[in-house]
């Protein structure tokens, strides 16, 4: 066995991020730079007005009366080209340039009327509420580096910086392959001794969180040409996800099969629970995770292996972000793997073990918040002791 970092280590060495390619950015939500994004132009291009009121030469509010002539108005998209006159006004609305001469802004709501005359009570102040070209950004800046993926904002980023395609990595396509007679896809009748495929729904929608397409393969059942017709299947992917198979059993061929058809291991299982019995490897060009068939070790491993390959796919660099907590409860040291706990964090933000451990609960990883990290060989620790955990997202 070889512990779960050296096993996270030879699999994204083994890999390489997807092709690039450029997309409109109609299309490119979710998609990750291949390019940093660029400002094609400033951002505001003018001074603007950052407020509706009055633009005006500063100086000219330190006259005991503050009375101005109005000399005209800058509206958005139609701003004032001639110079604005000393001891004039000029009215303004939010984001119109600001007229030549004028370096304040005094708002409507310090502005009054008296006859023909202006009124206007504001110190003076220069700059003050103008927005400067370039407050945003200016032309040449790079708004957002590569490896980031798009998200709504920065797709208003990229259009307001005039950039309407972004260089992005071609989408990893990710093929998952179940094993086994007990399965039935959702919606069969199933038999006395079988069971719902149910992981590999979970691992889909997990690939398709992260940026990714799931291609599902189907099942492998228990027979060396079934699970030749799903690895022939996989060819041209960028990585497929084999679930269970992988024991040394009279009806498990998916090892055999990979063996005997040219698969190089890169390693066989990992020291961690759950998941000791998690593979990797190459067969015909292409990379190979074999995750443990345990529903709960399955989903673990995702998160520890799998979102760090697929990340890796798309041009980043994310391994498992881990924090710290106070734990509500004793823990026992740890044997020689690294163990995962489902834990939950409590109303005083202390963190403890679910009952129910077992692989094979789905509904203890649902109700679980985070997965508490206990590294080989780790002493017991006490109530009040800081423990590392894994938090999970979306667990609102």
């Amino acid at each position: 066995m070889i512990p779960v970092d050296v096993a996270r280590d030879r699999i994204l060495n083994a890999l390489s991020p997807t092709a690039t390619h450029t997309l409109d950015y109609t299309h490119a939500l979710g998609r990750v730079l291949a390019a940093p994004l660029m400002a094609a132009r400033t951002q505001p291009p003018f001074d603007a007005s950052a407020m509706d009121g009055y633009a005006v030469r500063s100086a000219d509010l330190a006259t005991p009366d503050n009375r101005f002539g109005l000399q005209g108005e800058s509206a958005a998209g139609h701003g004032f080209r001639p110079d604005l006159e000393p001891g004039s006004a000029i009215r303004i609305s939010t984001g119109a340039p600001i007229p030549a001469g004028a370096d304040q802004v005094v708002i409507q709501e310090n502005a009054e009327r008296d006859g023909d005359s202006l009124v206007l009570h504001a110190e003076p102040k220069p700059g003050a509420n103008i927005r400067h070209a370039g407050i945003d950004f200016f032309q040449g800046d790079t708004l957002v580096p590569a490896g980031v993926r798009v998200n709504p904002d920065m797709i208003a980023l990229a259009v307001g910086a005039g950039q309407v395609e972004l260089t992005v990595h071609r989408q990893p396509r990710i093929g998952i392959v179940s094993t086994g007679d007990e399965l039935v896809e959702p919606g069969e009748a199933t038999g006395p001794d079988q069971i719902i495929n149910s992981v590999s729904k979970g691992l889909s929608a997990l690939i398709e969180a992260a940026g990714c397409e799931p291609v599902y393969l189907g099942i492998a059942r228990d027979t060396p040409q079934s699970v030749r017709e799903r690895f022939a299947d996989a060819a041209g992917l960028d990585l497929v996800v084999t679930i269970g198979g992988a024991s040394v059993g009279d009806h498990d061929h998916l090892r055999h099969v990979f063996a005997e058809d040219g698969g190089v291991l890169a390693f066989e299982k990992i020291a961690l629970k759950p998941g000791k019995p998690t593979w990797f490897g190459t067969l015909s060009g292409t990379p190979v995770l074999g995750l443990p068939g345990n529903p709960v070790s399955a989903l673990v491993v995702a998160r520890l292996l799998l979102l760090p390959a697929v990340a890796r796919l798309n041009g980043q660099n994310k391994p498992p972000v881990f924090s710290h907590a106070i734990c509500a409860v004793d823990l026992p040291g740890n044997d020689h793997r690294e163990t995962y706990l489902r834990g939950q964090i409590n109303g005083d933000g202390r963190v403890q073990p679910l009952n129910n451990q077992d692989s094979s609960a789905l509904s203890a990883l649902v109700r679980a918040t985070c997965l508490i990290r206990r590294p080989i060989h780790a002493d017991a620790i006490a109530p009040g002791d800081s423990v590392e955990i894994l938090p999970l997202l979306n667990r609102d």
